[in-house]
């Protein structure tokens, strides 16, 4: 007895949606800090507290992220 299968691949876009937003963090990566901001809205808040970290700590490497929100659409469905 043999199984058959069909496949039937479709082709799909991913896009940023602007509803959901973007958000911001940065984390210290200085050997031994592991201190990271909050998640802000704002990009120039995410900065201004690494330079703010920076100023009380010597500590100047930090890894950003940057959050959005995207949405998967199939192909033959974002026509109509």
């Amino acid at each position: 007895m043999s199984t058959r299968a069909t496949y039937h691949f479709v082709e799909h876009t991913i896009r940023h949606i602007a509803d959901g937003g973007v958000t911001y963090e940065t984390f210290c990566v200085a050997p031994g800090c592991g201190e990271h901001s909050t998640t802000y809205e704002e990009q120039t808040d995410a900065q201004d507290w690494a330079l703010e970290h920076t100023g009380r700590t010597g500590h100047d490497i930090f890894r950003r992220v940057f959050t959005d929100h995207a949405k998967v659409t199939r192909a033959d469905k974002a026509a109509g």
